[in-house]
This record gives C-alpha cells, structure tokens and sequence, in this order.
C-alpha cells in the first residue's frame, strides 16, 4: 500500500469511526440497538472471513463458536456475584476457543466440501447437546441474566445504557478488526493465502499446512465466541437456537454479499441483509394497511431478499464492497 492510498484508507477508517460513535447520540433508541446488532453479526462473519477468504475454508460451524461464547458468558455472569463483565468475557473466549481447538483438531485434515461438512456437523453435535442439556443449559428456554456493569467490580462501574453499549461494541470490534488486518498482511497470512490458491504447492515447499490452518480455524473461533459474548451482553440470553448451523449460513452470505476476503466487506454485508430483512418486514405490512391489501400483511419479506442475494451472485460476485474497491482502481 502507497503512502497516498494508506493515508486515504485511515482518512476514511477515521471518518467511519468517528460516525458511528455519533450515531447512537442521534439515532433513536430501536435504530441504535439495531446499529450495535449489526457490528455485532459484523464481527462474527468476519472471524468467517477468515476462513472463507483468507485461508479457503467455507466453515458452517461457526454458530457452535458464536453460541459457546454465549453459554460461556452466560455462565460467569450467573456463577460470579455480583456479575463481572471482564470474566463474561475470559470465559466466553475460552469456551469457544476450547470447542474451536477441537473442531479444528478434525476438520482441519480435510479439505472443500468435506471441510465444510464436517463442521456443520460439528456445529450440530453442539447444538444437540445444549439443547438436551437442560440442567446446565435451561435447554430450548436458554438462560436468562442481568447485564454485567461497564468497569472495574468494587473499585468503580457504571450501568450500560444502549449508548455505553454500542460504544463499547464498536470498541472491541474496531479493535478486533486492526488485529485480524494485521494477522492477513503478516508472513502468517500470507500463508494462508498460499494455502486458498494452492494448498499443495503450499505443502511442497514445507510449510506444515495441517498447523496453519488449525491456527486460522482457532484464531477464527475466538472472534467468533467473542461475538456471542457480546450478543448475550446486549440481548441478556443464551439460546440454543444461536448454535444452529443456519446461524453459519447466514454468516457466509454476509460474507458473499459483503465481499469475501475484505475484513470489512463482512461488516457491510451483515449491514445490507439486516437492512434487507427489517426494511421488507416493515414494507408489506405498511402497504397492506394503506392500500388495503390485507393479504400483503403475512407475505413472506425473504423471498425479495432471496431474489436479491441472487442477483448479487450473478451480477455482483465479488460483493458490495468488493465492487467498490474494484471501481476506485479502474
């Protein structure tokens, strides 16, 4: 990257920064818990593009990441009194690092479609258990909290507001996306990268793959986990329903609409479909009750997002932002 084009790049990474930090001062308050949500989902579908992008690897496990970062928060906040969000927060990690280690021990001996497979499967096995498990895991109900307090516990905390919180969301996700950057642009990347365009020439020249890709599939899980942490903070719940392998279905096509193997192309794509679904949720019944048209008003709204996400594939293949990108060099 060119002295110019850096300086251009963290002129506009400001700029977005300093937005959505005035956002939620603006917003009201269902749009600034919507906005928060969206960084959220943001971040999950880019610990995937880490895989998807950057290594290769289409993942449909990471619901069982995102979901054991939620349950690992869930319990230190219901087993700590009073609760402390930093511990919320160590165990959400550890929960899905844990579950990522194992995931990746398997799966990661395993290429393409068989890769893919054997962590949906994965992802299921999880969401069997949790789902079963009602002593420990309230099964379908999940488990209900109180949001932890935003400091430090018996020196000084304050009480989250929709406001601290989408701060503090926008912190770790800011944070977490200058860490994945530097992660992509160091010698360990760029392996990865070696190993999406050819994994056996990768191989050849000695690279141990099997151990580069379980790191990416781990560091991959972390985020993913940090992500669940932070939807349990926001919502107070830990459901099952989050562990299900439609959750990483939803992740990719953030990815794919977002542009794969762009960090933020993730984060625009999780913002377009979340846009998507609640503009068209809101639209038919609001022309069913202006027009009189009363059979508008149960008429299923992700068909048109269905056919635009296809559209998008067809003319738009390497994504919102990746079109973008594409248009500023030409």
């Amino acid at each position: 990257m060119t002295k110019r084009h850096a300086k251009i790049y963290w002129t506009g990474f400001t700029v977005i920064i300093a937005l959505l930090v005035i956002a939620p001062l603006v917003l009201p308050e269902f749009w600034r818990r919507f906005l928060t949500e969206i960084l959220i989902w943001g971040l999950l579908a880019m610990s995937s593009d880490l895989l998807i992008g950057y290594t290769g690897m289409v993942s449909f496990g990471h619901s069982a990441f995102f979901g054991l970062g939620m349950y690992g928060a869930a319990a230190a906040i219901l087993m700590v009194k009073p609760p402390n969000l930093w511990l919320a927060i160590l165990y959400g990690l550890a929960a899905s690092a844990a579950v990522a280690m194992f995931v990746a021990y398997f799966s990661t001996r395993l290429r393409d479609i068989y890769f893919a497979i054997t962590t949906l499967i994965f992802s299921q096995i999880f969401y069997v258990i949790i789902f079963t498990w009602t002593e420990v895991t309230g099964g379908e109900n999940g488990l209900s909290f109180a949001r932890p307090a935003l400091g430090i516990p018996g020196v000084y905390t304050v009480p989250f507001t929709s406001t601290t919180l989408h701060w503090f969301v926008l912190a770790i996700v800011a944070i977490s996306y200058l860490v994945l950057r530097r992660v992509t642009q160091s010698p360990f990347g760029m392996v990865l990268q070696s190993i999406r365009e050819n994994e056996a020439r990768t191989r050849a020249i000695g690279y141990p793959v099997e151990r580069y890709k379980m790191v990416a599939v781990m560091l991959s899980g972390l985020f993913a986990g940090l992500a669940g942490v932070l939807y349990a903070i926001q919502n107070r719940f830990a459901a099952p329903d989050f562990v299900y392998f439609l959750i990483s279905g939803e992740v990719v096509i953030f990815n794919v609409m977002g542009g794969i193997g762009t960090l933020l192309g993730p984060i625009v794509g999780a913002g377009f479909f979340l846009g998507l679904r609640e503009g068209f949720s809101r639209l038919f019944p609001w022309i069913a009750t202006t027009f009189d048209m009363p059979y508008l008003a149960e008429f299923p709204y992700l068909i048109p997002v269905g056919i635009i996400f296809i559209l998008m594939v067809i003319f738009l293949p390497q994504g919102l932002l990746g079109f973008m990108k594409q248009r500023l060099n030409q």
